[in-house]
């Protein structure tokens, strides 16, 4: 079905052309020289010398496959400053609040941050947000974090950072591993990879299947006969081919699938995401070297309200299925060893709709059918130098975006198919550009200093623009007038870093997000989502990571102040805070590795208190939670796991809406194996 989309004929053809150009290129350029060995990595090409100025944080291998919840937003969650719309887990939440952001620069619940998975964007072409539970922290080799906005590939998504995931190799997953836990509650996790040699590549084929009955998430006080477990049930499988064709030039090949079903509340308010994803791509580590990338995304979503008060359907969500399709160019011209030059082009097209029916909450019969949708599209043009002096080394970079939204519709029926509504908006497009530049010295002796500019953009999502949502009884409408984001910053920060066991970064900064979409309180229980003038905000950031023989520490703290400021219709919010953004947020892992293949861990996080809503009338309480992790080596290939979430059985406020709470996960204790055969 995906193979039929014309876009998709139309992405694979541009970037069969595009590598084949540069192929030629390569060609005519290299010299006779001997054979050489051939490197496979499956990355894409090496990270430039002026990466540092931006203030990068990675996450290792042994983070990754020690988070004490086993998802990938406990392990982000290390990384001083990220944060998701709501602070629930990929478990207990609305797929559609799985945003990401860092620096407090929320809001909503739409990703301000880019998120990458081998190049790939992952945010839902309709929604922004990121399906969390598709991408499981074993199949991954790092993940790197970069705050500020964004000029390079894919840009236009990172007003508040860039979050790049890296797939992990043969040699790293071994020739087969896998996991099989349980929990106190008899919930599984189960989780296999199989990634064998192909010729002079390797291929690599993975799965994960989580269940469970889930807690509860009303407290005993507010539950009523129709207040159930938070159920869930979710898989993923991956496939992915590396393959060199020649000594400069390898093929990666990645699929995607997933499903995720949920059961939140009250009986009957079931949310549910399932997703196809595919790319390939073209890297060249030739005296030309290149990066060519195709990819596409099917996506779809649905969504169940139940009413708080009649327990009865209010809306179902049926189907908002969406197409993403995309891909980027990027050259990097041989000119020496001083300077690292990338310039290409990237563009991105989201097209999506709803068809959702309403309900009376008293009767249980259908007031409304609606549908709504449009299409978005981002052409990027960027060109980013890196010139390195000695121990200094600059960089600038300039990207050039143009965006269109366009087909914009919004269609209601009565139950008799009277129609009531009948909206088309109108076509925009227009041309923005974005700027970044900053500087690195290295002083010796491990230390370095560091300061960067930079401005960003984000087009509105399809959600954002035509998609009006409810968590009961706050109705949110959507806004098809809304305009594009404009991000501007700076930062500067000091780096320790004698050794590769000790590194200590601290960065302040000052980022502000012009006409930033927010969901503004409009009456009772009525919501819109409007541009106020900007959130702003301003703190620091510190990361440590240590490691003394055995021993290791991971540690980060983000302090922000974190401001909207609004004019006009939207004054009321003048002043406050962003919508769930803590000011105070707070990392620290202690590990012991007392011998060979022996992992213990204690994590201890903090999130400061924050509002549900824009207006600071419903307050989430801070939260402090332990988390433990033990891996020992039973016989053979096989390790004992054990895992604890929550250990101190902290009451974890999630949503707090006129008193009506939700909590987050409870102690959860989990006991299983681990298996890993083959280099």
């Amino acid at each position: 079905m995906i193979a039929a989309d014309p876009h998709l004929y139309k992405t694979a053809s541009v970037a069969a052309l595009a590598a084949a150009w540069c192929l030629s290129g390569v060609a005519l350029a290299a010299e006779a020289e001997a054979p050489r060995e051939i490197v496979v990595t499956g990355k894409g090409l090496a990270e430039s010398p002026a990466t540092p100025a931006y203030g990068v944080q990675e996450i290792g291998r042994e983070r990754l496959g020690s988070a004490a919840s086993g998802r990938i937003e406990d392990v982000l969650s290390s990384a001083a400053g990220f944060q998701q719309f709501r602070r629930s887990d990929s478990r207990s939440s609305n797929p559609s609040a799985q945003g990401v952001t860092l620096r407090a620069l929320g809001g909503n619940a739409t990703s301000r941050t880019l998120v990458l998975l081998d190049g790939v964007p992952m945010a839902d072409p309709m929604f922004g947000y990121i399906p969390l539970s598709a991408i499981a922290p074993e199949r991954l080799a790092s993940v790197r974090v970069t705050r500020g906005g964004g000029a390079g590939a894919f840009g236009a998504g990172a007003v508040a950072g860039t979050i790049e995931l890296t797939s992990a190799d043969a040699r790293t997953l071994g020739l087969f591993s896998g996991a099989a836990l349980a929990d106190d509650r008899g919930e599984t996790e189960l989780s296999g990879t199989f990634a064998p040699r192909v010729g002079q590549g390797f291929a690599q084929v993975s799965g994960r299947w989580d269940r469970g009955q889930g807690f509860w998430m009303t407290s005993l006080a507010q539950r009523v006969p129709a207040s159930v477990r938070a159920r869930y049930e979710s898989w993923s499988t991956s496939a992915r081919l590396v393959e060199p064709l020649g000594s400069e030039l390898e093929l990666q090949l990645h699929g995607l699938a997933f499903e995720d079903n949920r059961t939140l509340r009250f009986a009957g308010g079931t949310t549910g995401t399932q997703g196809q994803d595919g790319s390939i791509r073209l890297v060249g580590r030739g005296a030309w070297e290149f990066d060519a990338l195709a990819y596409v995304q099917k996506r779809d979503f649905n969504n169940v309200v139940i009413s708080s008060t009649s327990f009865r359907k209010t809306l179902d969500q049926r189907r908002t299925p969406s197409t993403g399709i995309g891909g980027k160019l990027e050259l990097r011209p041989p000119l020496g060893d001083s300077h690292v030059l990338r310039l290409g082009a990237d563009w991105r097209n989201a097209k999506g709709h709803l068809e959702e029916d309403a309900y009376s909450a008293v009767t249980g019969l259908i007031t409304a059918r609606r549908q709504a949708g449009g299409n978005n599209s981002d052409l990027g043009l960027f060109l980013e130098d890196d010139w390195t002096l000695g121990p200094l080394v600059l960089t600038g970079g300039f990207r050039a975006d143009r965006w269109t939204v366009h087909g914009g519709f919004f269609h209601e029926e009565s139950a008799a198919g009277v129609v009531t509504t009948d909206s088309r908006f109108a076509d925009r497009s227009g041309w923005d550009t974005s700027l970044r530049g900053g500087a690195v010295w290295h002083a010796g002796s491990g230390w370095s200093l560091r300061a960067a500019g930079y401005s960003g953009l984000r087009l509105p999502t399809l959600n954002e623009l035509y998609r009006p949502f409810v968590v009961f009884p706050v109705t949110t409408r959507a806004n098809a007038a809304l305009i594009n984001e404009k991000l501007i910053g700076f930062e500067g920060g000091i780096d320790f870093a004698p050794s590769d066991q000790v590194r200590i970064s601290l960065t302040a900064f000052d980022n502000k997000v012009n006409h930033a979409v927010a969901n503004v309180t409009i009456a009772a229980n009525l919501r819109e989502r409007r541009n106020v003038d900007a959130v702003h905000a301003q703190g620091f950031e510190l990361s440590t990571n240590l490691r003394f023989g055995q021993l290791g520490f991971d540690g980060s703290l983000a302090v922000t102040n974190a401001r909207v400021e609004a004019s006009g219709i939207s004054a009321p919010l003048d002043g406050k805070r962003p919508a769930q953004t803590p000011k105070i947020a707070a990392s620290a892992t202690l590990s012991w590795h007392p011998r060979e293949r022996w992992l213990l861990a204690a994590t201890l996080r903090h999130t400061g208190a924050q509002f549900e809503d824009d207006l600071e009338t419903d307050l989430l309480p801070p939260a402090t939670t332990l988390d433990a992790y033990a891996e020992m080596p039973l016989a053979g290939p096989f390790s004992l796991v054990l895992r604890a979430e929550n250990l101190t059985d902290t009451d974890v406020v999630t949503r707090n809406q006129a008193g009506s709470i939700d909590l987050g996960t409870p102690r959860t204790l989990w006991a299983g194996v681990k298996v890993r055969l083959g280099n």
